[in-house]
């Protein structure tokens, strides 16, 4: 394999509404993608061997991969059509009923009732299964009844033929945004009607950028190359760190701080908050450190091939599910603003892209 030649891997943090702003950040990669090539109707998820998401991440991953229907090949939507589910729909996500609002009130029940968000992910994603989605992808959701992880894979569900690893990828959209106290959990089943019992990945994997690697390791892209069409260039089998280009994007960087005096005699109902906050932000601080050591360990390489971009949530509510108009509105602005200052990088990371096609 060639230096040029490289397995371009996207991954996407959890954050609820906060989706809002990497999607802002993938649609300018879209758009200077268009540019550079002259294709109007370029898609980003053309032009990605691999994408990881948790919970939010999760659901742009499956629209970025989303097959068009006369073309398998070819992804449905673009950049666009993703920031518009958050933009247009997302107060319809995030939307209580009085009856949902007096539960709450009386602490019996998740904070959201999960049909809206049904009703817009099978709007946007149909009858489509896992194995169709037009590149592999890393979904993340965990399972609370048998205590593991799950990684919903496309590669897998494809390489095994089979409806036991297969699923709608609606229901694997609905899994992976089951974050508890917003959502009931999900009860969905594979194609062969084995039942899985899920949660939000983000309660061990909020940022998911090590399993994309871990991922791609284990794949063969010859194989891939003739499930997701033809690359100009042959891709690596089995690929290492020095074979891949691996772009992370945060949701909205806000570390609040918290007083020693205030947490020094806490019970569990004040910690559990604070507990919740580091946790996220500490695995995807902690992944962050391992790449960064693996790349810097590599010779003759791009140490750029790895990167992670951390947009700060500027005067964005850092709640995740704060659906005002006037928030989406400073979520879309934060995401502008993370593109208008560092507009270098991102032009760079397009030009790998096509670069690594």
């Amino acid at each position: 394999m060639t230096n040029s030649s490289k397995i371009r891997i996207l991954s996407i943090d959890g954050g609820g509404i906060r989706g809002i702003i990497p999607a802002t950040i993938v649609q300018y990669l879209e758009e200077r993608l268009r540019a550079i090539t002259n294709d109007r109707e370029a898609k980003i998820g053309e032009y990605l061997d691999l994408i990881a998401g948790t919970s939010t991440g999760g659901i742009l991953t499956s629209i970025y991969l989303c097959p068009n229907e006369n073309d398998s090949s070819k992804a449905k939507y673009g950049a666009a059509d993703a920031l518009n589910l958050y933009m247009e729909h997302g107060d319809k996500i995030f939307h209580k009923n009085f009856w949902q609002q007096f539960k709450n009130f009386q602490l019996w029940n998740e904070n959201f009732p999960a049909d809206n968000l049904e009703i817009l992910l099978n709007t946007y994603l149909r009858d489509v299964k896992l194995s169709q989605l037009i590149k592999p992808c890393v979904i993340s959701a965990y399972n609370f009844y048998e205590r593991r992880a799950i990684f919903f894979n496309s590669a897998d569900s494809r390489k095994l033929g089979g409806t036991v690893k297969d699923f709608m990828i609606k229901h694997v959209a609905r899994a992976t945004s089951a974050a508890p106290t917003y959502f009931e959990p999900a009860m969905i089943s594979s194609l062969s009607d084995a039942p899985q019992y899920l949660i939000d990945g983000g309660v061990f994997v909020n940022n998911p950028a090590l399993c994309a690697y871990s991922e791609a390791r284990g794949l063969k892209f010859t194989d891939q190359r003739v499930l997701s069409g033809n690359y100009k260039q042959p891709k690596a089998d089995f690929p290492s760190a020095k074979d891949m280009l691996l772009i992370s994007i945060g949701t909205g960087s806000s570390k609040k701080k918290y007083e020693f005096d205030s947490l020094k005699n806490a019970g569990i109902i004040k910690w559990l908050p604070v507990i919740i906050d580091i946790m996220m932000s500490g695995n995807s601080e902690t992944v962050h450190y391992h790449l960064t050591k693996m790349w810097d360990t590599l010779e003759g390489t791009d140490k750029n091939d790895y990167c992670r971009l951390e947009p700060g949530l500027k005067t964005a509510s850092p709640e995740m599910d704060n659906v005002k108009k006037k928030n989406l509105k400073l979520l879309y602005d934060a995401g502008q603003s993370f593109v208008f200052e560092n507009v270098d990088k991102l032009n760079e990371i397009a030009d790998k892209l096509i670069l690594y096609s």
